[in-house]
C-alpha cells in the first residue's frame, strides 16, 4: 500500500501536510504521528484517505521502539515522509531553561534523524522526504539561538542526504518557511514575550505547505516560500553574519 508518514500531524503545518497529501490521489493510507491522539482522531474524520493513528511522544525512546515494530509488521511502501515535529523557545541564554534547550535538540534534531533512519528502508524508488526546517537555518539568530542551530542542522542534513539517496531515486528537501501562524508561538512565548517582537510577515500553514508540496514534486532540495523570505535568505549569503545579526537585533529593539 502506498503510504505517507507525517510527524507533528496534530496541528500547524503537519496537519496541513496531512490534508494536502490526502488530495494527491495516489495514497492508500497516511500514518499520522503526534502526542495528542485526540487531535489525530478528529483529523481522521476529515480525511479523504484512511489515517493510521500513532499517538507517539518523540521525546521518549519507547515511541521509536513502537514505530520500528509498526514498520516491521506492516511493511508500508512509503512514498512520502514528512518530519514536521519540533518546537522553539524565545529568550536570552538566561531566560530559557537548560532542559528546554536540550529538549529542542532532542526533538528537532535527534527525533527527526531517528524517524528518517527507521523509515528509509521502507521508502520506495521515487519517494520523497520533506524535512520541515526554518528561515532560521541560514544564519545565527540571537534570542532564538538553540532553535536556529537545530534548524541549521536540519538544512545541512537534508541537503547532504538528498545527494546520498540519488542512487535510490529518493528526493530529500529542506522546507524553510519564515514566520507561520501556528501554535509554535504559544510554546515559544512561554520563556519570553519580549525577546522577539518583530515579525515582518505571517504566512498561513496552507500558503507555505502548498509551496512545499509543489517544490518537492519539482525535485528542489530547498524550499523557501515567499519572495520576501527568499530575499532574506539571499542577504544572509551575501552579507557578513555579524551585520545580519545586528540588523536582526535592531528589528527586535535590542
Amino acid at each position: 500500500m502506498n503510504t505517507a508518514i507525517i510527524t507533528g500531524a496534530s496541528s500547524g503545518m503537519g496537519r496541513e501536510f496531512v490534508k494536502l497529501a490526502a488530495q494527491r490521489g495516489d495514497l492508500d493510507e497516511i500514518w499520522v504521528i503526534a502526542r495528542r491522539g485526540d487531535r489525530l482522531a478528529e483529523l481522521a474524520k476529515e480525511g479523504q484517505v484512511p489515517l493510521y493513528i500513532l499517538p507517539l511522544d518523540l521525546m521518549q525512546q519507547e515511541s521509536f521502539d513502537r514505530y520500528r515494530s509498526e514498520l516491521e509488521a506492516r511493511k508500508p511502501q512509503v512514498t512520502l515522509l514528512v518530519n514536521a515535529s519540533g518546537f522553539g523557545r524565545f529568550g536570552r541564554y538566561d531566560q530559557i531553561p537548560l532542559q528546554d534547550n536540550l529538549d529542542m535538540i532532542e526533538l528537532n534534531c535527534k527525533a527527526l534523524t531517528h524517524i528518517t533512519g527507521l523509515t528509509l528502508p521502507y521508502i520506495v524508488q521515487g519517494g520523497h522526504i520533506i524535512q520541515v526546517d526554518s528561515l532560521s537555518a541560514f544564519q545565527p539568530v540571537p534570542y532564538i539561538s538553540i532553535y536556529g542551530a537545530t534548524k541549521a542542522f536540519v538544512l545541512s542534513y537534508a541537503r547532504s542526504l538528498n545527494v546520498e539517496l540519488k542512487d535510490r531515486d529518493i528526493h530529500v528537501m529542506a522546507f524553510c518557511p519564515g514566520w507561520v501562524k501556528t501554535d509554535f508561538f504559544d510554546h515559544a512565548w512561554k520563556t519570553s514575550k519580549e525577546a522577539v517582537t518583530y515579525y515582518n510577515k505571517l504566512f498561513t500553514p496552507e500558503e507555505v505547505v502548498r509551496v512545499a508540496m509543489k517544490d518537492s514534486a519539482k525535485g528542489k532540495d530547498v524550499c523557501v516560500p515567499g519572495l520576501g523570505v527568499k530575499a532574506q535568505v539571499l542577504a544572509t549569503k551575501l552579507l557578513p553574519h555579524k551585520l545580519v545579526m545586528n540588523i536582526w537585533m535592531k528589528q527586535q529593539k535590542h
